[in-house]
């Protein structure tokens, strides 16, 4: 075995199930190995290394902002906070944003700014909010988030979890018309699940939900943790269904690749039920990872990464599509969030990975049946090409 393997296994938590190999390097949509391999990477961390690896005006930034201020908490301003607040909600449309560091954070920041809002603007009886979520959801890791969950890997031996959560099947607003109590204070919804083997509603689920939610005084709230910031072909999903939602989940490829950066974003009597002392993060909104967020959306903006996913998305999936195998049973996404479903009676998609890293691909299976694909949106038709080569191969 590797001596790093070795070293790892030995000393970290089982918590994962990493592919036998040990990456070293990263420069674009390539990394490499402790032994000189060369890797495309379609897995780009889970979105988060959207604007490919090592980027140099990202690096640039780092470098210059980690000589002058790193971190000093949200107990002080700094000159590097509010310019990312202001681009954030400009390009979001939305009206106030707060700070976090990772995805899950960012989603107990949206389900404790629901349930106050619930109380102190829907007026729902004390103790009383109810938050509906989607079955098959993927919002993190928390004991509250992995509570809503409906995998029971997720939540066997972590319980008791706290109440106040329902969930609703997926893609079916007429579901969630009909769980809607006086007591719901918000529907928590990924535009497209992710986690859940990248399944993509039908068009016009999400401006029904939308509707729904108005029409009963209830907050939409999409995470867009992993399908935001130009992943899925716009720099929404939800702008697919040209939704603006109540609150707005980021995350992942906010922090450029380098660092851990989210925020929840919303509308002003949503952001207003948060006074000082009812929530807050160390580490949140500070000056190192404001400076390189705020790079992040005026390099997404400026390189047109949103249309860059949607054209190169459009003509991966027909070359994934076009491939003659009985092992493919489908292949489905948005942009460069795409899942390739492999069938359970011929092989698994572990396997398919594994054979894929000697491809020189790397990817990564969910829910053991699907594997995904989710480059850096900087790659090139000629790179996918090389890609869909490898894959051809293995199948």
């Amino acid at each position: 075995m590797n001596n790093t393997i070795e070293l790892e296994d030995s000393y970290c938590a089982q918590n994962y199930k990493p592919l036998p190999v040990v990456l070293v390097k990263g420069e674009g949509v390539y990394v490499w190995d402790d032994q000189g391999n060369k890797y495309l990477d379609m897995m780009s961390a889970y979105s988060a290394v959207s604007h490919g690896h090592c980027h140099p005006q990202l690096i640039k930034i780092l470098i210059k902002q980690a000589n002058e201020l790193n971190i000093v908490s949200r107990a002080f301003y700094t000159d590097k906070l509010a310019p990312l607040l202001e681009k954030a909600c400009q390009l979001t449309g939305q009206d106030k944003a707060l700070p976090m560091n990772t995805g899950a954070e960012a989603v107990e920041t949206a389900l404790k700014a629901a349930r106050k809002w619930g109380y102190q603007v829907k007026d729902i009886k004390p103790e009383q909010a109810e938050i509906i979520a989607c079955e098959n959801n993927f919002h993190g890791r928390t004991i509250a988030i992995v509570g809503m969950s409906s995998e029971q890997q997720y939540k066997r031996g972590f319980g008791p979890f706290p109440a106040g959560f329902k969930r609703v099947e997926f893609g079916n607003p007429e579901a969630l018309k009909n769980a809607i109590t006086p007591n719901t204070a918000a529907f928590l919804v990924e535009p497209i699940q992710g986690e859940g083997g990248i399944i993509v509603p039908a068009a016009g689920y999400l401006a029904e939900c939308a509707r729904i939610c108005r029409d009963n005084n209830v907050l939409l709230i999409c995470d867009e943790i992993q399908t935001g910031l130009g992943r899925t072909g716009k720099l929404l999903a939800s702008d697919y269904d040209q939704v603006k939602p109540d609150g707005l989940i980021l995350g992942k490829a906010l922090g450029g690749g380098l660092l851990p950066v989210s925020m929840f974003l919303a509308r002003k009597d949503v952001m207003d039920v948060f006074t000082p002392g009812d929530h807050g993060s160390t580490f949140g909104g500070n000056p190192l990872a404001s400076a390189v967020a705020l790079e992040a959306l005026n390099i997404i903006e400026r390189d047109n990464l949103a249309d860059r996913a949607f054209e190169l998305g459009e003509y991966f999936m027909q070359a994934l599509r076009a491939i003659n195998s009985d092992l493919i049973i489908d292949v489905r996404g948005k942009g460069l969030l795409i899942g390739m479903e492999i069938n359970p009676a011929k092989t698994t998609a572990r396997s398919i990975c594994e054979k894929l890293m000697t491809k020189g691909v790397l990817s990564k299976e969910t829910h053991e049946t699907i594997v995904r694909f989710a480059p850096p949106l900087v790659i090139t038709k000629e790179q996918i090409d090389d890609a869909i080569d490898a894959i051809k191969d293995v199948m």
